[in-house]
């Protein structure tokens, strides 16, 4: 029996009732395949932690969290009582950088059961690889001055190194997937970083002669994801415009709520960590409305991370055949309760 260690950070908000959730979904898809069992040690940090002590996570929590084999985490972020950049960086994206999640991961797909925006939605299966790390998001910049002189200036830094890490995950994918990489670029307007994002791409195809490759500038590969997402296989991206897309990923499935993440450090040093892309909803939280998909997806994820591919491809059916049959949450069209839809998932787990 292998077991498997997780460190458990329901954060705030809805994030406190779909990890539960998604933890017994995790426990049932564990008893169904028989030679795996969970250990889940759960951690308070989030914006509540935060107005009882200052932070959002104690001085040794990267410490306490780096034993265990992945992070598994709810949603972070109460603006209406501490703001969004003081919570961000002092948890989710903390433990991100510290931990060197350099890859994020964001899959959109076709979802049965689920009433996408799109007109004709085909049947789409693509995955965002995101470069985690550095570009739009890094912390080099300043502010000077104050008043009408007043400047802000944020710097955007891409690294060869950091640049074709994304790029050989994202290659890498593409093999085992559909053979088809499309790289989001934007080399006609922004005159340095991108320029050599395409130069860095062209140098990492040599390697993968195998993998067809297109090169997209982001606004049009935006549009794209609307009018034909169909044509999609593997999209790498820059840090901004990773970001950018995979919430139109989740838009065209039909809800933000039901969309997935993977934060995957590739050195082996530091767990990765698992989390949906939604938020935390502060507005519904308590009163058992919140779509569980999401965090349940993301636990598949981490099923996939731990080799656990057949499980966790089992798991997503029959989720999906759930929502097929219209056992769904209201924002996505139905009028199940959070409760009803996970012991849905189990009881379907079970037969």
């Amino acid at each position: 029996m292998k077991l498997l260690e997780v460190a458990v950070i329901p954060g705030d908000g809805i994030g406190k009732e779909v990890v539960p959730a998604a933890l017994e979904v995790l426990n049932a898809a564990a008893d169904v395949h028989g030679g795996i069992s969970f250990r889940f040690d759960s951690f308070p940090w989030s914006c509540d932690y935060y107005e009882q002590h200052g932070k959002m996570m104690p001085e040794d929590g990267l410490q306490t969290l780096q034993n265990f084999e992945a992070v598994f985490l709810g949603a972070v972020g109460d603006p209406a009582r501490v703001p969004d950049h003081v919570s961000l960086w002092g948890l989710l994206i903390k433990i991100r950088r510290e931990f060197q999640q350099v890859i994020n991961i964001r899959p959109a797909k076709y979802f049965r059961g689920l009433s996408s925006p799109l007109l004709r939605p085909n049947d789409f299966d693509l995955l965002v690889v995101r470069e985690n790390s550095e570009g739009e998001y890094s912390e080099i910049g300043g502010r000077l001055h104050k008043g009408d002189d007043e400047i802000a200036i944020q710097n955007a830094v891409f690294t060869r190194k950091g640049t074709e890490r994304a790029m050989r995950y994202a290659f890498d994918l593409a093999r085992k997937r559909r053979g088809h990489l499309t790289s989001a670029t934007k080399s006609n307007g922004i005159v340095y970083s991108m320029p050599f994002w395409d130069e860095v791409f062209k140098d990492v195809h040599k390697d993968y002669p195998d993998v067809q490759t297109t090169s997209t500038h982001i606004d049009a590969l935006a549009a794209f994801f609307v009018t034909k997402p169909q044509v999609f296989d593997v999209v790498v991206a820059s840090n901004l415009f990773g970001d950018i897309l995979t919430d139109i990923g989740a838009a065209i499935m039909g809800g933000i709520g039901i969309a997935p993440a993977a934060n995957i450090n590739l050195n082996g040093k530091y767990p990765s960590m698992f989390e949906p892309v939604h938020g935390s909803a502060p507005d519904i939280y308590g009163l058992g409305i919140a779509n569980p998909i999401g965090q349940i997806w993301t636990a598949k994820m981490m099923l996939d991370h731990f080799g656990y591919l057949e499980l966790g491809q089992h798991l997503l059916d029959v989720v999906e055949s759930v929502t097929y049959d219209g056992i769904k949450t209201k924002d996505i069209g139905g009028s199940a309760t959070t409760r009803e839809v996970t012991s849905e998932i189990i009881r379907r787990l079970q037969k």
